[in-house]
């Protein structure tokens, strides 16, 4: 019984040993190799090369390629009205009528005046040819025959005035149809039917705004104008994209038409008109917009998406990930941007590089990082809510 007590000691005393020696051991190691080091989840992409377009920003606004007040040309009460508000007109469209009867009597009058004239300029050249005949024969005096002359070119210089107030009466009764004189769409009524109207009116009775095409208006930096003007005069084609007012819609796609003959010198920038055929109507007179005018591309640059572009006050810096999944913090010098999402690298960065867009706040230059993918990021917020009693729905 006591050799068996003394076995089972001398076991626990072989343990109790071995655990101690272990510890030591252990304990050593740390103090060589130091604490175990950490490590940072990221998530990285890769530098690769594009062609990325050249574009300038600018707010625009909408104006309307030719604006019209349809007034009427004669005097007299408004007779009828034949459009609706808001409607879409063809140019010579019939819009409204004007009462026209006083001048139609008009007209009736200076026709009978012409026939009257008519006749006595008949007497007269027959007058004047037998005046002619007897003064040949000496049976008048010359004094007769200049008489009956001047008065046969007063009636012809009658009829000439007789033709040109009925030229001008006809013309009074056809401006009593007023026609669209452009291709629009017209606006609210200011003139109801029954309300005189004149040549000196100072209210139209609707205004037309030519919508197809329209056009933008919008500024540009004068240091950025030569990039706009050498294109134009090589004879080519700036591509200018209409937007929303959060910048995310595409609302309309033109080119620049115009560019101002001047520099305004309390801004310091010009004025550029972009031309739209609008045929969606998306557009709309007076309408702010975000212009992007395309003026040239970058051919194989390098492009990393925009999140992985940090800014600090010494500069703009990306973290790029080495062999050894280290980070190191790269001073870079940045071009334009695209609308997926990625930013030109001019300087900074090769192609093939992994460049860190997730979890950059918490790096340092030189830190571990672990490179994980998002669906990984994603698994690990779900297990840790669920360890925390959490349930997202799935």
């Amino acid at each position: 019984m006591q050799r068996k007590k003394l076995l089972i000691l001398v076991c626990l005393l072989i343990l109790i040993g071995g655990g101690i020696t272990y510890f030591i051991k252990n304990k050593n190691a740390q103090k060589r190799n130091g604490p175990p080091e950490s490590t940072t989840s990221v998530q990285v992409a890769t530098a690769s090369q594009s062609n990325v377009p050249v574009i300038l920003s600018a707010l625009g606004t909408v104006t309307a390629s030719q604006t019209v007040s349809v007034t009427s040309r004669i005097e007299g009460h408004l007779q009828e009205v034949y459009f609706k508000e808001g409607q879409y007109v063809q140019k010579g469209e019939l819009l409204a009528k004007v009462d026209t009867r006083s001048y139609e009597a008009t007209l009736q009058q200076y026709q009978g005046q012409l026939a009257e004239d008519q006749a006595q300029l008949t007497s007269a050249k027959l007058t004047l040819a037998r005046y002619k005949r007897l003064y040949a024969q000496d049976s008048i005096a010359k004094q007769d025959l200049d008489t009956q002359t001047a008065t046969t070119a007063q009636y012809e210089g009658a009829i000439k005035a007789d033709l040109g107030q009925i030229a001008s009466a006809k013309l009074n009764i056809e401006y009593g149809r007023i026609e669209a004189p452009i291709s629009g769409y017209i606006g609210i009524r200011s003139v109801d039917v029954g309300n005189l109207v004149s040549t000196d009116s100072s209210t139209a009775i609707a205004t037309i705004t030519q919508t197809k095409p329209i056009a933008v208006v919008f500024s540009i930096p004068q240091t950025k104008l030569d990039e706009v003007v050498q294109p134009i005069r090589n004879g080519g084609k700036l591509v200018v994209k209409a937007y929303d007012q959060q910048g995310k819609t595409v609302l309309a796609e033109g080119s620049v038409g115009v560019i101002s003959n001047e520099i305004d010198s309390t801004t310091g920038t010009v004025k550029l008109k972009a031309t739209f055929n609008n045929d969606d109507n998306k557009l709309f007179p007076n309408q702010f917009v975000n212009v992007k005018l395309q003026t040239g591309e970058l051919n194989n640059a390098i492009v990393v998406p925009s999140a992985a572009v940090q800014a600090s006050t010494a500069g703009q810096y990306v973290f790029v990930i080495d062999q050894k999944s280290v980070a190191h913090k790269v001073m870079v010098k940045v071009g334009p941007q695209t609308e997926d999402g990625k930013t030109a690298i001019l300087s900074g960065v090769t192609a093939g590089q992994k460049v860190v867009t997730t979890g950059v706040d918490s790096l340092g230059n030189g830190s571990k990082v672990n490179i994980v993918t998002a669906q990984q990021v994603d698994t690990s917020v779900l297990d840790n809510a669920s360890s925390k009693g959490r349930h997202f729905p799935r």
